[in-house]
């Protein structure tokens, strides 16, 4: 099942207070960057965050985003800025964006 567009938009209106939020729509789900630096993303209208140990401190649920995936964790919150300050904290803990040639 892929997810609306509609719960899209309400995990971005949660994320108003991250920097430099985009995302990438891949096979029918959405794919959440914080200056360029992936963080989680929209499966099956979830709001899930990738396993790192400033996550999982603040969204210890773990659910699984597709068949055969590893687990993320699931943001079970709707405070913006619980959201925007754990993303913060996430952020240097993640790999940075590989340089193109």
């Amino acid at each position: 099942m892929a997810s609306s567009k509609e719960y899209l938009e309400y995990v971005l209106d949660l994320l108003r207070d991250v920097p430099d939020v985009t995302c990438k729509k891949m096979m029918g789900e959405y794919m959440l960057y914080s200056e360029g630096v992936l963080f989680g993303g929209v499966y099956d209208d979830r709001f899930l965050l990738k396993d790192v140990p400033a996550a999982r401190d603040a969204f210890p649920q773990e659910q699984v985003p597709y068949e055969g995936a590893k687990p993320l964790l699931l943001v079970d919150s709707e405070d913006p800025a619980r959201i925007a300050e754990t993303i913060a904290a996430m952020v240097p803990q993640l790999p940075k964006p590989k340089k193109k040639r």
